[in-house]
């Protein structure tokens, strides 16, 4: 960590002229250019924060038992096609090449074929053969909606509640209202952001402190199995130093904080000193060096086309088993308008094995009961075919699977037409999805609410229901 030196001495230093500057938080957070940067700052806290109820990320107690005490979110960008994954059409394979209902192009039938697996006899396309194996595992939602059929504001809603406002984040919600499990690491985490498309705003607290956002780890657009954290440690001073250098800026920080009592001045104290801490503990939840090798090869994690999200999701469960509130895994280019044909095998091959380790692996380790693991996209795919080769958006009717964490095993809830174009039964918008995911965490999204410019928001805005059909009794 590089902070400024100074040659004073903070007692001797005149408040006066101090006061008239004073940043926000945020402000300051982001105007952060060596050390860690605002990336590593974001979302930490420090052993203070929990025996301090006023600390941001310390951790609280849920409105009533939890069924998961964490998620993972496995974000698949650009809509993957439900009738190619998880809701088999035979209508639409018979009725192949008739004319279909957009006016622009003709009814595709599926080129692959669906088998249905397991006990409970879910129906999981040739693809996904290892996912398949996993069908007693999964609740699948194949009646969802949402309201926009463009990918920036769809993805905006399914992050955030929202595609007309910047909103917080799911993740950042789920952080404010339960807090933190580790002092070391962040509350939420996401691998392989979008940074496109407005992609930054998926992350970020909005309104919310600061202490809320994601940290953030890689680049979507460079999805890479070595990505890190920015700035993580510092190559010109020794620990001693940074903390010499630390103890400086802190006096500063609690004489203004003594000043002015404004928490944000505390959530920044507490913010630089999980941070300097975070050196040691980062690095070493994400070597994956001392990862069995039966371990690499579950996920796919030891080359060929799956090693990159495979070691990112190997990367989730370590977060999750380290006691990271929220982790988002985001996998690219599922916007199949043309070549179908060749990109959605190529797509699925490169998650399916590493899922479907992901599953297992935390089912063997006893973390799946209490760890909610959430699989989708921002819509799906249109049953008609524009290009020849591809379809388009669907914002009416897809399919996403979610779990553990307290979700019916082997279920499928919702239905969508004979020929996948929208959801007819068991419909869940984007806000049930999301009032869901936050029951299953002890949270009531009515009740999970922050006040900013003279009203009370939430995920849900007005909207929402806890989808109690899906919901496990055990």
């Amino acid at each position: 960590m590089s902070i400024a030196p100074t040659s004073s001495s903070p007692s001797a230093l005149s408040m006066a002229p101090f006061r008239d500057r004073l940043v926000s938080r945020r402000a300051c957070l982001q105007a952060v250019s060596s050390g860690f940067g605002y990336a590593a700052f974001a979302g930490l806290a420090t052993e203070a924060a929990r025996a301090d109820s006023s600390g941001p990320l310390a951790l609280k107690t849920p409105h009533f038992p939890a069924r998961a005490k964490r998620t993972i979110f496995l974000c698949m960008r650009g809509g993957p096609s439900h009738v190619e994954s998880l809701d088999p059409k035979t209508k639409l394979s018979a009725d192949h090449g008739k004319p279909g209902r957009s006016g622009t192009g003709k009814l595709l039938g599926s080129r692959w074929q669906f088998h249905k697996c397991g006990e409970s006899g879910i129906d999981v396309v040739e693809l996904l053969p290892e996912i398949g194996k996993q069908a007693d595992k999964l609740c699948v939602l194949r009646g969802m909606t949402t309201d926009n059929e463009n990918h920036p504001q769809a993805l905006e809603q399914l992050h955030t509640g929202s595609f007309q406002f910047i909103r917080p984040s799911m993740g950042s919600w789920a952080v404010y209202g339960l807090g933190t499990e580790n002092q070391n690491l962040p509350g939420f985490i996401s691998i392989n952001p979008l940074t496109n498309l407005g992609g930054l705003r998926y992350y970020q607290s909005a309104f919310l402190p600061a202490a809320y956002s994601a940290t953030t780890i890689g680049d979507a657009n460079r999805p890479s199995k070595q990505a890190t954290v920015g700035d993580l440690s510092n190559s010109r001073l020794s620990p001693a130093a940074q903390r010499q250098q630390l103890d400086v800026l802190q006096s500063l920080n609690r004489r203004t904080a003594d000043l002015t009592a404004d928490p944000k001045v505390e959530g920044l104290i507490e913010t630089y000193e999980l941070a300097f801490r975070m050196q040691t503990e980062m690095p070493r939840v994400m070597d994956l060096s001392g990862e069995t090798k039966a371990t690499l090869a579950l996920y796919g994690a030891d080359g060929g086309p799956t090693d990159t999200f495979g070691a990112q999701c190997l990367l989730a469960r370590r977060f999750a088993e380290a006691g990271v509130r929220f982790i988002e895994v985001t996998h690219s280019d599922w916007d199949h308008h043309g070549f179908l044909s060749s990109l959605m095998p190529a797509r699925c091959r490169e998650i399916d094995k590493p899922i479907a380790g992901l599953l297992t692996d935390l089912a063997q380790r006893g973390l799946l009961e209490d760890t909610l693991v959430v699989w989708g996209g921002e819509f799906g795919r249109t049953p008609d075919d524009p290009t020849q080769d591809g379809r388009g958006h669907n914002n009416k009717g897809f399919s996403m699977f979610m779990a553990g964490g307290g979700v019916k095993a082997g279920h499928i809830h919702g239905e969508t037409d004979e020929y996948g174009y929208e959801a007819i039964q068991g419909k869940v918008h984007v806000h049930d999805l999301h009032a869901t995911m936050l029951h299953l965490m002890g949270l009531d999204h009515e009740r999970l609410t922050y006040r900013y410019g003279g009203r009370d928001f939430r995920l849900t805005d007005v909207h929402g229901r806890v989808v109690s059909e899906v919901l496990s009794h055990v």
